[in-house]
């Protein structure tokens, strides 16, 4: 029987490769807003759908939570959570950083994650106590795995790499940092830019746990750390900071908060 990781991964491939489908048509395919003002399209429902038929078929006593689709129950403490397409916003658009997200939570602590950036081939995941890996994907496959750590270095916040998220709106969270660390244009999501020790700290400003919750193993398996800006330490409502180590991050999250944090040289 495939591992969780190993069914979070094929769930993922399959709907990577649905979402490609129709980001190949993307001109025409039609736009909807939903209530809090985000955009949603067919291929977000279409996406979820082929997901949660994999992870149906392979686990049916699982619970499984998706941003499109809602929640259905179980009793088992296991619950699945999709997020189909991640940056409809960038999907939409033809830009292709969006992210097809993949998590399992077991007993409320996430112990698996991939998150998949379809137009690029790229992919990212970790079991809990596992490592963190990332690959390419070919012919619907996951190749060249390697597995990966954040930055060993330890700037002060001042001179820490940046990266934050989305890029378009709600960036007001964020600008106290941006005025203070580097910030960096991303070519794909910033925490996994943190986990693979490109960037130091990310933000992403705005979220649910569909959002967060594949990071939230990832970037520890990393030996990175995260944390919400309320000092939530499980995914949830953002937002959420990521860092390459913990000193790091609570200065990063004293400047969110507007604190008068001591700068470590």
């Amino acid at each position: 029987m495939e591992t969780d990781v190993e069914l979070a991964q094929r769930a993922a491939l399959i709907g990577a490769a649905e979402a490609l489908r129709h980001f190949a048509v993307i001109a025409d395919l039609p736009q909807e807003r939903k209530k809090d003002g985000s955009v949603v399209t067919v291929a977000d429902r279409a996406v979820e759908t082929v997901i949660r038929d994999v992870l149906t078929a392979a686990r049916p006593d699982d619970a499984i939570l998706g941003e499109e689709h809602g929640e259905t129950a179980s009793g088992n403490g296991r619950r699945w959570i999709i997020d189909p397409i991640d940056g409809t916003a960038l999907f939409v658009r033809g830009d292709d950083r969006w992210l097809v997200l993949i998590a399992l939570e077991v007993d409320g602590v996430v112990t698996a994650g991939v998150q998949i950036v379809p137009a690029q081939g790229l992919a990212w995941w970790a079991g809990r106590g596992q490592g963190a890996y990332r690959g390419k994907v070919v012919n619907d496959r996951l190749v060249d795995a390697e597995r990966i750590h954040v930055s060993g270095a330890r700037p002060d916040v001042s001179s820490a790499r940046l990266g934050v998220v989305p890029i378009d709106w709600g960036r007001e969270v964020a600008a106290p940092l941006v005025e203070v660390a580097a910030e960096e244009p991303w070519p794909v999501h910033p925490p996994l830019l943190v986990a693979q020790g490109d960037l130091d700290v990310a933000v992403q400003t705005s979220g649910q746990i569909w959002d967060f919750a594949a990071s939230s193993v990832i970037i520890p398996e990393a030996g990175g750390v995260f944390r919400g800006l309320d000092g939530q330490e499980r995914p949830g409502a953002g937002p959420f900071a990521f860092a390459s180590n913990a000193e790091l991050l609570e200065q990063a999250l004293a400047i969110l908060r507007g604190e008068n944090a001591q700068m470590v040289r």
